[in-house]
């Protein structure tokens, strides 16, 4: 009996393990595991919703700063000038004065502008000798004339490089011009000489002399209604030559 009771005593609890242990261990570890997961998942959830809310709150932070940025640019930032190319001849008589003729394209032989100048031929091929020329035509702001398009000014102020040399007039083209535009439609860029004889003269100018020009594409960019130019776009880029002719409506 003292043997069986000694077997049974060290054999027992190693075949039926202990009901307190695990009564003990495993609800509380299975209860311990569960309230883990479920702080896991739940922390994880709420987690992402905090993170789709930053994210959302970011996007949409992002996009109302993009469209002030846009509404402030689009108010602030001035709007650019308007730029086309033009086909602009200089011409006139040996003796006579200078005319300036713009078109749209060089088989237009209807001008956009045509004016007659006051500046003498020869004195305005003395000044683009000295390679830049500038060419302000000015009209004051008057009732009668703020309403109207810039090109429509009937007559200008007209300063050559800083010094006023007279008036410049509007003129409607007539046969002689359209005749002498035909002649030169095959042209973009040249100089040459007219012979006499060709019907252009001017007011008061004599027939019989020769008719100077140069043609050549102008740079047209409107900065306003009261502000216009005509750059002339020169096909040698080793000349310095620089030649613009302004429009400008001012407010004396």
């Amino acid at each position: 009996m003292t043997k069986i009771d000694s077997l049974r005593r060290f054999l027992l609890p190693c075949i039926t393990p202990p009901t307190n242990s695990t009564t003990v261990s495993f609800p509380g570890a299975t209860t311990s595991t569960g309230a883990s997961k479920k702080r896991l998942s739940t922390s994880l959830r709420d987690d992402i919703d905090v993170q789709d809310s930053a994210s959302s709150s970011a996007s949409s932070s992002e996009a109302t700063s993009a469209a002030a940025d846009y509404n402030l640019s689009a108010v602030t930032v001035p709007q650019r000038p308007s730029k086309t190319m033009v086909i602009g001849t200089i011409f006139g008589r040996r003796k006579g004065h200078v005319w300036f003729c713009v078109q749209h394209d060089r088989l237009s032989v209807k001008p956009i502008l045509l004016l007659e100048l006051s500046i003498a031929t020869s004195q305005l091929v003395h000044e683009m000798g000295s390679g830049l020329v500038r060419v302000a035509l000015e009209c004051p702001t008057r009732p009668e004339l703020k309403s109207c398009l810039l090109r429509s000014v009937p007559v200008w102020t007209m300063f050559c490089n800083g010094r006023k040399l007279g008036f410049a007039v509007r003129r409607s083209a007539n046969e002689e011009t359209r005749l002498m535009l035909k002649r030169l439609e095959s042209m973009t860029v040249g100089a040459g000489v007219l012979p006499s004889g060709s019907g252009l003269g001017g007011s008061g100018e004599s027939d019989t002399d020769e008719v100077m020009y140069m043609r050549a594409n102008y740079e047209h960019v409107v900065g306003s209604s009261d502000s216009e130019s005509f750059h002339l776009i020169n096909p040698d880029a080793n000349s310095a030559q620089e030649l613009s002719i302004f429009l400008l409506r001012t407010s004396s």
